[in-house]
């Protein structure tokens, strides 16, 4: 017992495992909106903004969390003005995330001074997180949890049919609008703790996972949120023993679960397709 309970005797790790539940959970709720709205390339392309915006933050001597906020929150907005001025959504995400992500590795050209911060934004520090990341997670975990359940139905009818949304009276820009700055908050948040390149797995695998399961999005929402915060819990756990950063760790075990979900639902689908056959073999 005493083996098994030794990576909870230090405080850095209860952090992590605290804000790996709670990032795990968040990702996954928030995921399930993503990929049934395929969003998954405006969630991609944010990050790489934000990062941007967290050179510029570093430089600047700003807070990490005001400086990048600030900024997701300013390439947010722009994508959907450019959006709503007859440039393609996916158009506008790449305008102005790379040109984000640009300034950033221009910066960097020119700037050779980092910090443990700005290495966190790339790669992640779950294990790095300190008392302010804690309360940062917190509070954004109960915030856009909190938008989730209060703006439920609008954002249901939104994400599966714009127009029948704006039939139904749901302010189908707006509803664009303050998904486009929840995703840009839930970025800012756990920029440090996943990093740019980990990050969008924590959304979208647990959703897809979600989606293999349950048709019914409600469902979809609580399997994916379970499932982000246990296996963040898992891996972080597993990270410990095995030695490797704590992320990575996250990240493979999530694919190793969804590699066997699927080849499990492809297994039951076979067989319930065989079944029926058996069936009419034996009438006939």
């Amino acid at each position: 017992m005493d083996f098994l309970l030794k990576p909870f005797q230090y405080d850095f790790f209860s952090r992590a495992m605290m804000v790996g539940v709670m990032v795990g959970l968040l990702c996954g709720v928030m995921g399930v909106y993503i990929t049934t709205r395929r969003m998954s390339y405006i969630a991609h392309g944010l990050s790489h903004a934000i990062l941007g915006g967290a050179v510029m933050t570093y430089v600047l001597g700003l807070n990490f969390y005001i400086g990048s906020g600030i900024w997701g929150f300013g390439a947010a907005l722009l994508i959907q003005y450019l959006t709503g001025r007859k440039v393609y959504s996916d158009a506008a995400i790449g305008i102005v995330t790379t040109a984000s992500f640009a300034l950033g590795v221009a910066v960097i050209s020119s700037y050779r001074k980092f910090s443990q911060n700005f290495e966190a934004a790339l790669f992640g520090n779950v294990l790095g997180v300190s008392p302010t990341d804690l309360w940062v997670v917190t509070g954004v975990t109960i915030f856009l949890l909190s938008l989730v359940f209060v703006f439920y139905r609008p954002l249901l009818f939104w994400c599966f049919d714009r127009e029948v949304a704006q039939v139904q009276g749901v302010p189908v820009f707006a509803m664009d609008t303050l998904f486009a700055l929840m995703l840009a908050t839930l970025l800012v948040a756990t920029l440090q703790v996943l990093g740019v390149t980990l990050i969008i797995s924590a959304v979208v695998i647990p959703a897809s996972i979600a989606r293999l399961l349950s048709n019914h999005f409600g469902y979809m929402m609580v399997i994916s949120g379970v499932l982000g915060a246990a296996i963040s819990f898992a891996g972080i756990y597993l990270s410990y023993y095995f030695d490797i950063a704590s992320g990575a760790s996250v990240v493979l075990l999530s694919t190793l679960v969804f590699g066997i979900v699927l080849i499990w639902t492809q297994f039951q689908r076979r067989r319930q397709r065989h079944i029926p056959s058996l069936h009419s073999s034996h009438l006939s």
